[in-house]
């Protein structure tokens, strides 16, 4: 099989290398300096966490939360919206009609029932806050996320609510 070669197209060619960067002592030689300028610079670059806190930038996206509306229901209309625009798919809901009975609800057509995220899978690029015409999913500063099995960090609605 023989390839033709464009009159259009350019085709780059291999750079040579020598016999002095083929041992590749410059490469090491380039790295050990920087290693020593960091080692003598005399700033100290080692965080002593969770004794000092970090400084969170203002924009950090951290772990998930569900707003409320002034009267106390949770924000959230089940559009699905964030859970279509999630790239992780690690939103998950569950819709319900709202009772028709209830005067506290006449202005939706329904509630989600169930609201989970899975933190473990989430990659935090808020794209669900982003989608969210209600303003009812928000990332926070919350950076220490931990727990000691998966089942603890898949966020349902009750413990998305009650974050802040």
């Amino acid at each position: 099989m023989t390839t033709k070669k464009s009159k259009t197209v350019k085709w780059g060619e291999e750079p040579k290398i020598g016999w002095w960067e083929a041992m590749y002592l410059p490469a090491i030689a380039g790295g050990l300096a920087t290693a020593f300028k960091h080692l003598f610079s005399g700033k100290n670059s080692t965080r002593q966490y969770p004794e000092v806190e970090p400084e969170i930038p203002p924009n950090y996206r951290g772990v998930h939360r569900l707003n409320r509306d002034e009267e106390g229901r949770v924000k959230c209309v089940a559009c699905y919206m964030c859970q279509t625009a999630c790239p992780a798919n690690c939103i998950e809901i569950i819709a319900a009609p709202a009772p028709k009975d209830d005067p506290h609800w006449k202005d939706r057509d329904k509630f989600p029932q169930t609201f989970t995220i899975d933190e473990l899978r989430c990659i935090y690029c808020g794209m669900c806050e982003e989608a969210c015409p209600v303003d009812a999913i928000e990332l926070t500063s919350i950076y220490d996320l931990t727990g000691y099995t998966r089942k603890e960090l898949i966020f349902d609605k009750e413990k998305l609510l009650s974050i802040y």
